[in-house]
């Protein structure tokens, strides 16, 4: 008998185990869920799944629906499920705060949830259990759970004919904790037509609110991220570059000012449309630019060099620009915090960030050293 080798058993352990796998995923694959699915044939449904129009929306989502003439919309929402929640919220604009969901999942002892939740805010306290807008029917909502997909069945009812609404898909691998929702791992806000199966992504970054979102988030960056911390380290590190110094401080600032405006503008705007609760943000911001201004009026009201009065000026003017620098960096890190930021952004102005303080600490380095040197005292901070 020819006896096999190890290198052949090798390859053999390795095609089975290819084998398996595959198997196992063709296993998975002919258990998820499709429009071509008769729900009918297994799942118990409060209500009537056979006249559902039906449309996969995002990722592994497949939303089923039906639309009476009293203006109830029938909905089966199904997702592959593992662990987590699922949800689908609908939203006056297609964002999280303000809107009612519907969420569902199946706890570690197998007990089947489906709860209105009111989105009140971003927090897990402003997330409020068996409270929304959602005006549900007599049909008592039902989650199931078949093979590797989850159904959310449930009925709402509008007081008119639904066509265009914005509609919130999100789920989570964390389950709820005393019906608490744990943070999504992931959602999308879609534009979903019930009246022809039709649906838009009004959140890709070339739409509105999103490209004011960016542009806020982008002016306040370049403005109080780069501008007017460079025009403060040439006023500070620079001074033997007389007058260049003193003109290339004033246009800088000037121009960072202007680009703070509107960013300022920019999110004022974006706080009104969205009607977002971020106080702490938008004050912040805005004591940021009381400051500013301050600034540029004091600009125009300087002291002579020779007064006594320009030391107190001095003080003023370099302390509260200070002050402002340091609100600003805080207030932006919180706005990429509080914005869903990508990580492209946060790893922009992290980097952003990193720079400015390294030239800063180089350049005062440099000019204590040299301070040191003369027998005179070093410059105060």
């Amino acid at each position: 008998m020819k006896h096999i080798s190890s290198m052949e058993s090798a390859l053999i352990c390795r095609f089975g185990s290819w084998v398996l796998v595959f198997a196992s995923i063709m296993a998975v694959h002919s258990q998820m869920d499709s429009c071509g699915a008769d729900l009918g044939s297994f799942l118990p449904a409060p209500f009537n799944t056979s006249c559902l129009a039906c449309k996969p929306i995002w990722k592994t989502f497949i939303l089923r629906y039906y639309q009476s003439h009293d203006n109830t919309v029938s909905i089966v929402l199904s997702s592959i499920y593992t662990s987590g929640w699922v949800g689908i919220g609908f939203s006056p604009d297609g964002m999280m705060v303000g809107s009612s969901a519907m969420v569902g999942w199946i706890d570690t002892s197998g007990r089947s949830f489906i709860k209105q939740y009111d989105l009140q805010g971003r927090s897990s306290s402003d997330v409020i259990v068996d409270e929304g807008k959602l005006m549900l029917t007599s049909v008592s909502p039902k989650v199931v759970l078949y093979g590797v997909n989850i159904y959310l069945m449930f009925q709402v009812r509008f007081s008119k004919q639904v066509e265009s609404q914005e509609v919130i898909l999100a789920y989570a691998n964390e389950s709820p904790n005393h019906l608490q929702l744990t943070k999504h791992d992931d959602k999308i806000s879609v534009s979903f037509d019930f009246s022809s199966g039709g649906s838009t992504v009004p959140t890709s970054p070339s739409s509105y609110p999103y490209q004011l979102k960016r542009n806020h988030g982008a002016l306040a960056i370049f403005s109080w991220g780069i501008l007017l911390p460079i025009g403060a380290i040439i006023a500070r590190y620079f001074r033997h570059k007389d007058p260049l110094w003193f003109y290339l401080h004033v246009a800088i600032q000037f121009l960072g000012y202007l680009v703070g405006i509107a960013a300022v503008l920019a999110g004022i705007s974006l706080y009104n449309k969205l009607n977002s609760d971020f106080r702490s943000h938008k004050s912040l911001g805005i004591f940021i630019l009381v400051l500013a201004s301050l600034q540029v009026i004091a600009f125009f009201v300087r002291p002579d060099k020779e007064s006594k009065l320009r030391m107190y000026w001095n003080w003023f003017h370099n302390w509260l620009g200070r002050l402002a620098l340091f609100l600003a960096a805080i207030n932006i890190t919180l706005g990429l915090k509080i914005g869903d930021a990508g990580s492209s952004w946060k790893l922009v102005y992290g980097i952003i960030l990193a720079i400015i303080l390294s030239i800063f600490s180089v350049l005062e380095t440099m000019l204590w050293t040299n301070w040191s040197k003369k027998p005179v005292s070093p410059p105060s901070i």
